[in-house]
């Protein structure tokens, strides 16, 4: 019984070290990400992402790193090399955790990068993309304000390159903002961004 009870312990420690060694990493990355070097940041996600294969944070932030450096990116071998990692981490992310609305909202900005990049040539077959992968988004979490405010923010562009009103889509912009005041989850490191720039686009509604 007493060696039952040491193995036990003995488990108990390697997990909470393994943990502890989890949390320091994150934290370490995304220090890294806010002193402005997203490069050394995504590359420590990934190397927690290939230690922690059952969790799909590490991977998101490896996509999200890579998708954000993307915008402005005038190479196409470059921004190429960028979306594709940032594709296939989340790919590993979503067979991690299916039906995952931070994910799907993810997939959409790496295909808004490409369009931003090249409009023409990606505009076609990734808009109706987007339009699908914000709707079932929506419907999977319509309390999540990332969710929201990214389909409402889509959803201006894609009427302003049209030439349509975008104002039907400030109160979208507004209902996030009421739901970022009072969402939250429990999980360590769960994605908490978009309200600042809700806030921007909310005030660009008004001027």
């Amino acid at each position: 019984m007493q060696t039952l009870a040491k193995i036990l312990v003995l488990l108990f420690v390697g997990a909470l070290s393994a943990q502890d060694q989890y949390t320091k990493g994150m934290e370490k990355a995304f220090q890294l990400w806010g002193d402005q070097k997203p490069t050394e940041a995504a590359n420590l996600f990934e190397r927690i992402a290939m230690a922690e294969q059952d969790n799909w944070l590490p991977h998101y932030y490896v996509a999200q790193i890579n998708t954000i450096s993307s915008f402005g990116e005038k190479d196409l071998e470059k921004l190429s090399k960028q979306l594709e990692k940032a594709k296939e981490f989340l790919d590993l992310a979503k067979a991690i955790s299916p039906d995952n609305p931070e994910i799907l909202v993810q997939e959409a900005m790496i295909n808004t990068a490409w369009i931003a990049f090249d409009g023409a040539t990606y505009g076609m077959t990734l808009s109706g993309k987007n339009a699908q992968l914000y709707q079932r988004a929506l419907e999977l979490a319509p309390e999540n304000p990332r969710v929201v405010f990214s389909k409402a923010e889509w959803d201006m562009g894609s009427a302003r390159y049209f030439g349509k009103d975008t104002t039907p889509y400030c109160k979208d912009v507004e209902r996030a903002l009421e739901l970022f005041a009072n969402f939250s989850n429990d999980t360590p490191f769960y994605p908490s961004w978009g309200k600042n720039r809700a806030e921007q686009v909310l005030e660009q509604c008004k001027s």
